[in-house]
């Protein structure tokens, strides 16, 4: 009768002590992941948005591609009126991101020497896509 009460005894103790041990225990760090961001906007306050979460991830080890798309290529002209989107595309260019323009729409705009983007195509925005877990649109 001893034996078999000691053995629950025992089960019990090791069953409350591997709960207690989880419960206690850190959240496990994040995993660096890759991230597309796709710009399409010319709103200020929106595109600033972007590149600052660009930042944050990239200093969080994350990989950060960008595309600037439609309006998003506008982020050229808009960095030599508004020093907090010239700051965080500096940053980030900076870091080592690259920031891919559409040409058509650099091209519809009359931009053919773009200062903060490089001149990219419709295959350049599929591989951003396919390659990135993550992609988010701004």
């Amino acid at each position: 009768m001893k034996r078999p009460f000691i053995l629950i005894i025992l089960l019990l103790c090791l069953m409350s002590n591997a709960l207690l041990a989880q419960s206690t225990s850190k959240t496990p760090a994040f995993t660096a992941t890759s991230i597309g961001m796709v710009i399409y906007s010319n709103d200020v306050e929106t595109i600033w948005n972007a590149l600052r979460l660009a930042n944050f991830s990239k200093n969080a080890g994350d990989t950060v591609s960008v595309f600037l798309l439609g309006k998003g290529v506008e982020l050229d002209n808009l960095i030599k009126e508004n020093a907090n989107l010239k700051e965080q595309s500096d940053k980030f260019l900076k870091s080592g991101g690259l920031i891919l323009g559409c040409g058509t729409c650099l091209s519809q705009r009359k931009n053919n020497e773009p200062q903060v983007c490089k001149f990219s195509s419709l295959a350049d925005l599929y591989a951003l896509i396919r390659k990135n877990k993550t992609v988010l649109t701004f």
